[in-house]
């Protein structure tokens, strides 16, 4: 009789036909399966090729219990991670933050700090005598120099949303802020004091006054070195107070938001319209559907998981024999019928399959992360409160370490 190796096409679907371990255990199973099944003493009508197919969906049917737990327990870690090039099967993936990041991504757009939409950095060029600027004619690109609205790819045109108007201190400012008189003024060193214009007074501050100096001068240069102020009227951006020709006009800049990223189109993604970029992770893994997961490599599942597969195998086995059998109800022999136990041998089958599936399923339920973790907290608070009845000789407390 040839064995497992020998035999051409074993099973129906060869995912481990050329594993040692496998070719090894295949034989000893249909040792194992027939003697459970009397063949020793009434011949059981079932071929070695079925059990090897038994035994190839008892490892496919492990695999799929296992990888449903890890799904379970690693998909938020997993999501967005490429789904063709990477093999997850037997690794244990980092935790990430990836989840939370794109979930709080509407929340960073609306706190103007990008999330899922492309800032542009653009400008107007201030005209003498002109107030009113249209946001979709008359912004250019910082980078390109070339319209922004019109420069966007054409699945990607929607509204733009003005993030941002940059101001420039006017010189009236300046002079007021660098003035010696004005005790807001500093001349700052690295030796953490300060001193006035002509003079030869210092006074060392404490540390926290630079800090309190610090903000509070953010907040007047916000303020103070405001030369333009501006409204949104529909399309069109109004400049207060109207510009003149005093002054050096120059480039008023502005951060617009360009419309949300289309997954549909990865070369639109894209940082203003000098260049693109594509967010790998819009098309990686989504949910559990396209998971990159294999059958586990026989190889590596230790005893008690083959011994699971084996007693599965036996189920199977038993199931496959009952169909067989229930294909002849009866035989007749002399004097009388010979009734085969086929419907028997189904319903034992059956049942041991999902006797043996709801054994696995909850035992993995318990080795999930949020399982895991509960299971340490308890633990550490169970040795914590043990650790209270510890005696402390002459007085003194007890260190482990």
């Amino acid at each position: 009789m040839s064995s497992f190796i020998q035999t051409v096409g074993p099973t129906p679907f060869g995912f481990f036909d050329s594993d040692t371990q496998f070719q090894t255990e295949a034989d000893a199973m249909v040792t194992f399966v027939k003697r459970k099944l009397g063949d020793d003493v009434l011949s059981a009508e079932i071929t070695r090729k079925q059990i090897w197919s038994c035994f190839e969906e008892a490892v496919c049917e492990y695999s799929r219990l296992i990888h449903e737990m890890k799904i379970q327990s690693e998909l938020i870690n997993v999501l967005g991670l490429p789904t063709g090039s990477t093999d997850l099967t037997n690794i244990y993936p980092r935790q990430t933050l990836e989840f939370l990041i794109r979930q709080a991504d509407p929340y960073a757009t609306e706190a103007y700090l990008g999330g899922s939409y492309d800032a542009i950095l653009g400008y107007i060029n201030l005209i003498p005598g002109q107030q009113d600027y249209n946001i979709y004619t008359d912004i250019v690109d910082a980078i390109s120099g070339s319209n922004v609205y019109l420069s966007l790819p054409s699945g990607s045109r929607g509204k733009l949303r003005i993030v941002e108007v940059f101001h420039f201190e006017p010189l009236a400012a300046q002079q007021t802020l660098l003035n010696a008189s004005n005790i807001t003024n500093f001349l700052a060193t690295s030796f953490n004091y300060e001193s006035y214009v002509n003079s030869t007074i210092f006074y060392v501050l404490p540390v926290f006054e630079d800090v309190l100096r610090r903000g509070m001068l953010e907040t007047a240069m916000r303020v103070r070195r405001s030369n333009y102020s501006y409204d949104i009227i529909g399309s069109q951006l109004r400049i207060y107070p109207i510009p003149t020709l005093q002054g050096d006009l120059g480039r008023l800049y502005i951060k617009v938001f360009a419309g949300q990223h289309n997954p549909l189109n990865p070369t639109a993604i894209g940082f203003g319209v000098s260049g693109s970029f594509g967010d790998e992770t819009l098309f990686g893994i989504s949910g559990p559907s396209n998971v990159p997961l294999n059958n586990i490599p026989f190889t590596t599942i230790t005893q008690p998981g083959r011994q699971w597969i084996r007693q599965y195998t036996f189920a199977l086995a038993k199931e496959l024999l009952g169909i067989i059998r229930s294909k002849i109800r009866t035989i007749p022999i002399p004097n009388a019928d010979l009734e085969l136990n086929g419907e028997a041998l189904m319903t034992q089958g059956r049942e041991d399959q999902a006797r043996l599936r709801d054994q696995l399923k909850e035992w993995l339920s318990n080795l999930t992360n949020a399982k895991l973790l509960e299971q340490q907290a308890s633990l550490a608070a169970s040795l914590q409160a043990n650790l209270k009845f510890v005696p402390m000789a002459l007085g003194k407390s007890i260190i482990i370490g």
